[in-house]
């Protein structure tokens, strides 16, 4: 079935004897446009369902009001809460908000790169793959300068706007509860370690053991991408040996109930045989029995975060060249039943505040 050609801003003008930038201001609510050419406008608009062509529009203004966003993937909850508070802060400012998932490929990222900058999307916000170690295919968005923010997974060494939590804090904090519980054999179940924001959590870990004169052990350590299928493999091998360990950290709540379920198959009691701490505070963590101890990393103020560094960069309000900005936010460590072994270093409710002071 052919498709009836689309009603377009030069139908609107010639149909209203006016030129198309008149329409065009009309739409936009130009204050030049008399009332009542916006009122005949929106009569032929609605009379005609006329549909903006947003990309058309930005070809000839070699801009847009759209910004591009590439995260790993949208279905968990880290980075779709991310993802929900950067569009609606974005809403506010009048800008639309173009999804893209990566699926962790470093490929597949560059595609989605090139395909934003095609689209004359207004600014880039990206948190990268797991395994990205080649960051020049965001040269292009510098050289254009068009605004260009990382966020959560960012650059170690490639020179850019950045807001990321304190991974190296949380690591800290979810170790130094188990040994603060009593625990002396925690076992790690880490994403991999090219991946700065799971560097940082190791490193937390290893300067809390040290902190308790632990020595370290690298049979305990796990890395690996912490999808459910991998998480289940890894506990299984956890704690189907000789030597099983007195607690486990993982480094996201997907493994942490991974754990849990494993444990139950071994007839392990949580927490009085194993305690289990994860990383994110997923909704999971709460209602699952028992509930999880897990980090929180506060997802929606990153995201706000993020999208206020991306608005300045657009009004201009950082213009001093060569100058980076990195932006913090915070963790905090909520204590449930996974970790509390009665009688044992007695956990506030709401949890323990961690900042780059406990380190």
């Amino acid at each position: 079935m052919s498709r009836q050609p689309q009603y377009t801003i030069k139908d609107i003008a010639q149909a209203l004897g006016v030129s198309a930038s008149t329409v065009s201001r009309a739409l936009s609510d130009h204050p030049h446009i008399s009332d009542e050419t916006k009122i005949r406008v929106r009569e032929l608009v609605q009379k005609h369902d006329y549909r903006h062509n947003a990309l058309a529009s930005s070809l000839r203004n070699s801009k847009s009001n759209t910004i591009g966003l590439i995260l790993p993937r949208l279905s968990q909850y880290f980075p779709s809460t991310v993802a929900t508070a950067i569009q609606n802060k974005l809403h506010g400012y009048g800008y639309n908000l173009m999804i893209c998932q990566s699926n962790d490929s470093p490929e597949m990222e560059r595609e989605l790169v090139n395909a934003l900058y095609a689209s004359r999307v207004a600014g880039l916000i990206v948190s990268t793959t797991l395994y990205t170690n080649d960051f020049s295919a965001f040269d292009i968005f510098a050289k254009s300068n068009i605004p260009l923010v990382f966020y959560d997974r960012v650059p170690q060494n490639y020179p850019a706007h950045v807001v990321l939590g304190d991974d190296y804090a949380g690591g800290y904090a979810a170790t130094l509860h188990l040994l603060q519980q009593g625990c002396r054999r925690i076992a790690l179940l880490s994403g991999p370690l090219t991946c700065r924001i799971y560097q940082d959590r190791y490193n937390g870990y290893l300067a809390a053991l040290k902190e308790y004169a632990v020595p370290f052990d690298q049979s305990l350590v796990y890395s690996h991408e912490l999808t459910k299928e991998n998480a289940l493999k890894s506990s299984e091998a956890i704690l189907s040996g000789t030597a099983l360990p007195d607690a486990v950290f993982a480094c996201n709540d997907t493994a942490a109930i991974a754990v849990v379920k494993t444990a139950k198959q071994h007839q392990l009691r949580i927490p009085e045989d194993l305690l289990v701490a994860g990383y994110s505070n997923d909704p999971r963590a709460e209602i699952i029995t028992p509930s999880i101890t897990s980090v929180e990393q506060f997802p929606y103020e990153m995201g706000e975060k993020a999208t206020m560094l991306m608005m300045d960069l657009l009004q201009n309000k950082i213009t001093q060249q060569g100058r980076y900005i990195s932006l913090n936010t915070p963790v905090k460590l909520i204590a449930r039943e996974s970790s509390r072994r009665a009688g044992v270093g007695a956990v506030a409710e709401s949890g323990e505040d961690m900042d780059s002071s406990a380190q």
